[in-house]
C-alpha cells in the first residue's frame, strides 16, 4: 500500500483500470476453463484468485496476469474423467513443485533460445483455445436434454452483442487509450443488455458461482506409487506447458515494455501458486 501511494496519480489510475478489467474477465475465463476440465466452476475460481494473487506477489514479471487457463485444461479433462477431481488436486501440488524446482535449478533462462516463430504460434494457438471454449456459450440444452445451437432472435442478439464487444475492443484504442477497452467493452455491452432488457444469459446462468472463500484441505488420494504412477506423468505435462505459457507471455511482455523479467522467479512463483492451490481445490494455472 505504501508503495501505491508513492505512484503517480496516471499510474495508480492505471492500475486500477487495468485490474478491474482483468477481474471482470477473469470470472467467465475461468468459469468456461473450469467446464473444459470436467470441474465445477469455483475449482476454476479458485484458481483464478489464488494462483492469479501468488504470482503477482512474487512472480517475476510485472504486468503479467496468471489463473486458470485453456492450455492446461485441455489436458486435466482426461485425468479428471479417469480418476476424479481430488486426483487432480493432487497432479497440481507435483506440479508446482516442479516448477519449484525448474526455477530453483535456473531453467527458465532457457525461454529466450525459443524462435519468434514459436512465440507467434503459441499466441495464436491460445488465442484459438479460447475462442473455441467460448463456443458452448452459444448452445442451449433443448427438451430432450441434448444441447443445440442457438437459433432465431436470441442467436441475434447473441452476435450483435458480441459483435459490438468486439468493435469498442478494436476501435476504442485508435480513438483514446485513456480508458481500457476491454473494461469500456464490458460496461458498455453490459448496460446495453440490462436497458433493453434483453433475454440472453447471464455468466450466473451458466453456472452457479456462489460459494464462500476456499479451504485448506489435503487431496483425498491414496499416498501409495500407484498414485503416484497415475498422476506424475500429468503432472510432469502440465509443468512444462505451464511454464511454457508463462515464460512466452514474460518473453511477449518484455517486448511489449521494452523491460526485462525474472524467468526464473516466474518459474518459481508460479510452483509456489499451483502447490498452494492443489491444496486449496483449485485447478492450477499459469500466465
Amino acid at each position: 500500500m505504501f508503495n501505491l501511494l508513492l505512484k503517480r496519480p496516471q499510474n495508480i489510475k492505471n492500475d486500477v483500470l487495468s485490474g478491474l478489467t482483468v477481474a471482470l474477465a477473469l470470472v467467465p475465463e475461468a468459469v468456461a476453463f473450469a467446464f473444459v476440465a470436467g470441474v465445477e466452476p469455483l475449482v476454476g475460481l479458485y484458481a483464478a484468485f489464488l494462483v492469479g494473487l501468488i504470482t503477482a506477489a512474487i512472480g517475476g514479471r510485472p504486468g503479467m496476469i496468471s489463473g486458470a487457463t485453456g492450455a492446461l485444461a485441455v489436458v486435466m479433462v482426461a485425468l479428471v474423467a479417469q480418476h476424479g477431481v481430488e486426483y487432480l488436486f493432487a497432479t497440481v501440488v507435483l506440479m508446482g513443485i516442479l516448477q519449484i524446482l525448474a526455477g530453483v535449478f535456473r531453467l527458465g533462462k532457457f525461454i529466450r533460445i525459443v524462435p519468434l516463430p514459436v512465440m507467434l504460434g503459441f499466441v495464436n494457438g491460445l488465442a484459438m483455445v479460447i475462442f473455441l471454449a467460448q463456443l458452448k456459450a452459444f448452445k442451449v440444452t433443448g427438451e430432450n436434454g441434448e444441447e443445440q445451437w442457438l437459433s432465431g432472435e436470441p442467436l441475434w442478439w447473441m452476435l450483435g452483442l458480441v459483435a459490438l464487444t468486439m468493435a469498442i475492443s478494436y476501435f476504442l484504442p485508435k480513438l483514446t487509450k485513456a480508458f481500457p477497452s476491454s473494461l469500456a467493452a464490458i460496461i458498455v455491452v453490459t448496460l446495453v443488455a440490462i436497458g433493453l432488457h434483453l433475454d440472453i444469459r447471464n455468466v450466473g446462468d451458466i453456472a452457479s458461482i456462489a460459494g464462500g472463500l476456499p479451504e485448506f484441505s489435503i487431496p483425498m488420494v491414496p499416498f501409495n506409487m500407484e498414485t503416484l504412477l497415475i498422476i506424475a506423468p500429468y503432472s510432469f505435462i502440465l509443468a512444462f506447458i505451464g511454464l511454457t505459457e508463462s515464460l512466452l507471455t514474460l518473453t511477449l511482455i518484455d517486448e511489449i515494455t521494452e523491460t526485462t523479467g525474472r524467468p526464473n522467479k516466474e518459474c518459481i512463483g508460479q510452483g509456489v501458486a499451483n502447490t498452494v492451490t492443489g491444496f486449496f481445490g483449485g485447478m492450477g494455472g499459469c500466465a
